[in-house]
């Protein structure tokens, strides 16, 4: 069992985001986070490290629960998803 892995290839495997092109060029533009700080495709990731997704609008934020794909399970915890308000009140 793999103690880490790579930020990129997890997003993959985990079906967060479907290429691990696209996770790469996510993190190189700076919408991803790992533990609150910005992250290289390049990060190595552990149990219980905290990714927030930048989408658009969107915010997504997941806790990592597994490194390895297993069958009919997630490898993480979705603790929120919100999105965005483009529109300022007045």
């Amino acid at each position: 069992m793999r103690q880490q892995v790579r930020l990129d290839k997890y997003l993959k495997v985990s079906r967060l985001i479907k290429r691990r092109t696209v996770a790469k060029e996510a993190s190189l533009k700076e919408r991803i986070e790992v533990n609150g700080k910005i992250s290289k495709p390049s990060t190595s990731l552990k149990i219980g490290d905290i990714i927030t997704l930048f989408f658009g609008l969107k915010i997504v934020k997941v806790k990592v629960t597994s490194l390895e794909l297993l069958k009919n399970e997630l490898m993480y915890e979705l603790l929120s998803e919100e999105k965005q308000n483009n529109k300022e009140e007045a």
